[in-house]
């Protein structure tokens, strides 16, 4: 399952990060997008927005307040679901994803991977 991780992070405590990994362990194929170049375990943190194809999963970690400038990629992706992880909850854009047929989640990554919900 091909997985586009937006807010991704090379800090080890960062929940992204962890994300990351543990999304690479589920063998899931993982793109992660930040706001600095960097490498999480295999996987290559790039800046730009790329066309992705055959995107199952968006999941955020990134503020609401950020958000808006992704909304016309994210959409673009057409992606199965987007999860909205804990602090990143928006209403305004739920709701345009919802229109858009796209399925939402408001949960964590971590406990769906740990809990075979993902």
């Amino acid at each position: 399952m091909k997985v586009v991780v937006i807010g991704a992070s090379t800090n080890p405590s960062r929940t992204s990060n962890q994300a990351i990994h543990m999304l690479e362990g589920a063998d899931h194929e993982v793109i992660a997008i930040g706001s600095k170049e960097g490498r999480v375990n295999n996987t290559d943190i790039i800046t730009a927005s790329p066309n992705i194809d055959e995107v199952h999963t968006v999941t955020l970690y990134i503020n609401p307040t950020i958000q808006p400038k992704y909304y016309d990629y994210i959409i673009g992706l057409k992606p199965e679901r987007v999860i909205f992880n804990p602090g990143t909850e928006n209403q305004e854009f739920m709701l345009s994803l919802i229109s858009k047929g796209i399925k939402i989640d408001e949960a964590c990554t971590l406990v769906l991977i740990r809990t075979n919900q993902f």
